[in-house]
C-alpha cells in the first residue's frame, strides 16, 4: 500500500505529528481501553490512516444523514431494514435494475469511515463505542449465572465491519440440511454454492499453491485471500496439528469439506484493509445510483401493516433518529426486507405485532400475526480459551500497557501506513483446525469411552473448531496478560443448547431479553472438554511446544491444566465460556408448524410483502463462521426477487 506521492507522504506525516503534538498538549479524557497518554498515540496514528484512506478512495458517495431529507410521501419498490452484512448486498443487487427503487435504513453510520474497522487488528477497540450495540445476555444458569457481553455492529456492514474477518463458510452438509428442513433443493450445497462464488473473488497467493482456483469465485465484490499477518506460533500450530493427526486442508470452503487445519482465509484485501459488506457492495458507483437511497442514523421502530379481509400486508416502515426524535414513515410498493440481524430482526417483528401472541399481549402489542417461532431457537457458538506463556515477543503491544509498548505500536503503525504490512494486518484469529469430537484418531476410545450424541450435519462435518490468536486476552480484549502469551480456543460449532429472545417492553429503545441458554445441554460441556484436551495435546506437540514456556507456574496460565480431571475441566468450561459473536436462527427458515418464521423465499408466514434476510433465518447454525453464509443468503434472495420480477 505505497504512498501515491511525496506530497501525500508529507501530508500524512504532518497530520500525524500535529495530532500527536495536540494530544500531548491537550490530552483526551481516556477510553475504556487506554489511559489518555496511550489514546493520544492512537489518535495520531488514526489520523494518518484516515487521511491516507481518504486520499486513496476519494468520495464515498452519498449517504443521507437525516430522514427529513427524504422526499415526502415517497414510495419505494423495496425498503431494506438494516444495512448490515446482508442488507448492503440486497440494496446493491436490487438497485442494479435502474427501474427498481430501493431504500435502505441503517441505525448507525458508515463502517468505512471508522479507522478501527478498516485496520484488521483493531476491530475490538470499537466494542464499547457508540458504533456497537452493547448487549448483555440474561444470567446464564449453565455459566455460573453470569451475564455475557454481546457486541453487535451498529454501522453499515454490521458485524462484517467488526468481526475477525475469518472467511470460512461452514460445511457443505450444513446447507444440505437447510434444504432438507425447508424442502427446497435450491438451498442444497450443490446449488447454493453458486451464491458463495457470486460474492467471492479469491486472490491467489503463491504461498498457498494448493488452492484449486477452479472452485473459487473470480468476479464477486468480496475479495478474500491470505493477506493477513500470522505469528510464528500460529504457523507452528498448523504443523503441530498435523503431527497429532489432523490433516492439512488447502481450502476450507469447497465441496471437499471443511475438516482439517490451515491458516484461515480472510476478508482482507491486497491493501491489507478489511473487506466488509459495505466496502464491497457500496462502492462509489453503487451509491451514485439515482434509484438507491441509503439513510444512516435511522432506527426502525416498526413495520406498518394493513389488513384487507383475511390478508395482512406490510405497506411501510416507521423510523426515527433517536428515542425523542420525529418518527418518519416510508411506503413500500413491493417488499420490505428486514435485515437487522439475529437480535434486532425478531425484535422489530414483535414490536410490529408479528410473533408469539402471548408474548405480544404481555406487552400490550396488538397481534397482527401469531408466529410462535419469532425469537425462538436462538443458537450461538460458545467458545472457551486456553492461555499459554509464549517464549517469543508477541504483538500484545497493539493493546499498549506502557511506554515500550507505545514505541512498538508506533513503529508497527508507521510500517503499516507505509507498506501495508506487519502485525496490524493480523485478523487475530490466525489459524484454525476443524475436527469432529468423535474422531477416534484424536479422541481414542480408551481415553474417551463415553459416546456423545452426534450433532453434526453429516459425516464430513466438524463440531469443534480449534483456533489460535497471537496473544491471550480476557473480557473480549479488555483485559491483557502481563507476560508474553499465546492463546488457543475451542469453539463448539454445533451446540445442542438453544435459547430465545424476548421483548423487555414495547419500547423500541429497550434492548430485548437475550438468553442463548449456554451449556444447558450436558453434551455441549463434554464436547468442549474434549476441545480443551485436544488443545493441551497440540500445545505439547512440536514444533509448537518449543515456542511455549511449559515450566511456568503462573495461575493465570494453563500449562498444567491437562492434569485436571474431566469434572474439573467442566467447571473451567462453565467459568470461561463466551460468545464467538455468531447468534442465529431467531427467525428460522422452516415449516411454520416446526417453528419456522419464513419460507424458502424468506417470506414471513402470513404477512404479504415482508421478508427477513440475515443470520436469523438460518434453519440450523453453520459449522463455521456465519458471515459467508449470510452474504450468500442475501445473494440468493436477490436472485429470487429478480426472478419474481421477471415472471
Amino acid at each position: 500500500m505505497p504512498f501515491k506521492s511525496i506530497s501525500t507522504s508529507l501530508l500524512l506525516g504532518a497530520a500525524a505529528l500535529a495530532a500527536f503534538r495536540r494530544a500531548r498538549l491537550d490530552p483526551p479524557s481516556g477510553s475504556p481501553f487506554f489511559p489518555p497518554s496511550q489514546l493520544s498515540w492512537i489518535a495520531a496514528l488514526a489520523m494518518g490512516f484516515f487521511l491516507k484512506r481518504l486520499i486513496a478512495s476519494g468520495s464515498r458517495g452519498r449517504l443521507i444523514q437525516d430522514g427529513s431529507k427524504l422526499p415526502k410521501d415517497d414510495e419505494y419498490d423495496f425498503v431494506i431494514v438494516g444495512g448490515g452484512t446482508a442488507g448492503c448486498v440486497l440494496a446493491a443487487r436490487l438497485s442494479e435494475d435502474p427501474n427498481v427503487s430501493v431504500l435502505l435504513l441503517e441505525a448507525g453510520g458508515s463502517g468505512k469511515a471508522l479507522m478501527f474497522s478498516r485496520i484488521p487488528v483493531a476491530f475490538s477497540l470499537l466494542f464499547h463505542s457508540k458504533h456497537v450495540w452493547r448487549f448483555y445476555t440474561e444470567p446464564q444458569a449453565g455459566a455460573g449465572g453470569k451475564k455475557k457481553f454481546w457486541p453487535r455492529g451498529k454501522m453499515l456492514g454490521g458485524c462484517s465491519s467488526i468481526n475477525a474477518q475469518m472467511a470460512q463458510y461452514g460445511a457443505p452438509a450444513d446447507f444440505d440440511r437447510w434444504a432438507e428442513i425447508i424442502g427446497d433443493d435450491a438451498w442444497k450445497w450443490d446449488n447454493f454454492q453458486n451464491s458463495f462464488r457470486k460474492f467471492e473473488t479469491y486472490v491467489p497467493n503463491p504461498d498457498f499453491p494448493d488452492v484449486d482456483l477452479s472452485l473459487k469465485g473470480k468476479e464477486g465484490p468480496v475479495r478474500v485471500g491470505y493477506f493477513s499477518d500470522v505469528s510464528k506460533a500460529s504457523k507452528d500450530f498448523i504443523q503441530a496439528c498435523q503431527e497429532v493427526g489432523i490433516d492439512y486442508s488447502p481450502d476450507f470452503n469447497t465441496s471437499k469439506g471443511t475438516l482439517g487445519v490451515n491458516k484461515i482465509m480472510t476478508y482482507i484485501d491486497e491493501t491489507r484493509t478489511r473487506v466488509s459488506s459495505e466496502s464491497a457492495y457500496f462502492t462509489k458507483d453503487v451509491l451514485a445510483r439515482s434509484n438507491l437511497k441509503v439513510v444512516i442514523n435511522a432506527t426502525v421502530t416498526q413495520i406498518i401493516t394493513e389488513r384487507v379481509g383475511d390478508e395482512v400486508k406490510a405497506i411501510g416502515v416507521e423510523f426515527t433518529r433517536n428515542a425523542t426524535g420525529f418518527r418518519y414513515r416510508v411506503k413500500s410498493k413491493r417488499d420490505i426486507v428486514v435485515s437487522s440481524g439475529a437480535v434486532h430482526s425478531p425484535q422489530i417483528l414483535m414490536l410490529s405485532g408479528i410473533g408469539p401472541a402471548e408474548e405480544l399481549k404481555r406487552h400490550d402489542i396488538p397481534v397482527v400475526q401469531d408466529l410462535p417461532g419469532v425469537g425462538d431457537h436462538l443458537v450461538d457458538h460458545p467458545v472457551v480459551d486456553a492461555y499459554f506463556h509464549n517464549r517469543n515477543t508477541t504483538a500484545k503491544y497493539v493493546k499498549p500497557q506502557g511506554v515500550l509498548d507505545l514505541v512498538k505500536l508506533g513503529s508497527s503503525a508507521a510500517r503499516y501506513l507505509a507498506t501495508g504490512k506487519g502485525v496490524l494486518t493480523t485478523n487475530f484469529g490466525e489459524s484454525a483446525a476443524f475436527v469432529r469430537s468423535d474422531n477416534p484418531n484424536l479422541f481414542s476410545k480408551s481415553e474417551f469411552a463415553e459416546g456423545l450424541a452426534d450433532s453434526t450435519s453429516g459425516a464430513g462435518s466438524p463440531d469443534l473448531e480449534i483456533f489460535t490468536t497471537p496473544f491471550a486476552y480476557k473480557e473480549h480484549g479488555d483485559v491483557m496478560f502481563p507476560m508474553e502469551t499465546f492463546a488457543i480456543h475451542a469453539c463448539l460449532l454445533r451446540p445442542k443448547s438453544k435459547g430465545s429472545l424476548k421483548l423487555k417492553s414495547n419500547d423500541p429503545w429497550d434492548a430485548p431479553n437475550i438468553n442463548p441458554n449456554y451449556l444447558s445441554a450436558p453434551e455441549d460441556v463434554k464436547k468442549l472438554v474434549r476441545g480443551l484436551r485436544l488443545i493441551f495435546k497440540i500445545s505439547q506437540t512440536e514444533p509448537l511446544s518449543a515456542q511455549l514456556v511449559h515450566a511456568g507456574k503462573s495461575d493465570q496460565l494453563d500449562h498444567e491444566m491437562h492434569l485436571k480431571s474431566d469434572e474439573e475441566l467442566e467447571e473451567v468450561v462453565r467459568d470461561r465460556v463466551e460468545t464467538l459473536y455468531h447468534p442465529t436462527s431467531t427467525c428460522r427458515m422452516a415449516p411454520k408448524e416446526q417453528g419456522g418464521v419464513v419460507d424458502s423465499h424468506l417470506r414471513v408466514y402470513g404477512v404479504k410483502g415482508l421478508r427477513v434476510c440475515d443470520a436469523s433465518i438460518f434453519p440450523e447454525i453453520v459449522s463455521g463462521h456465519t458471515a459467508g453464509a449470510t452474504l450468500a443468503t442475501a445473494e440468493h434472495l436477490a436472485d429470487i426477487i429478480k426472478g419474481e420480477m421477471k415472471a
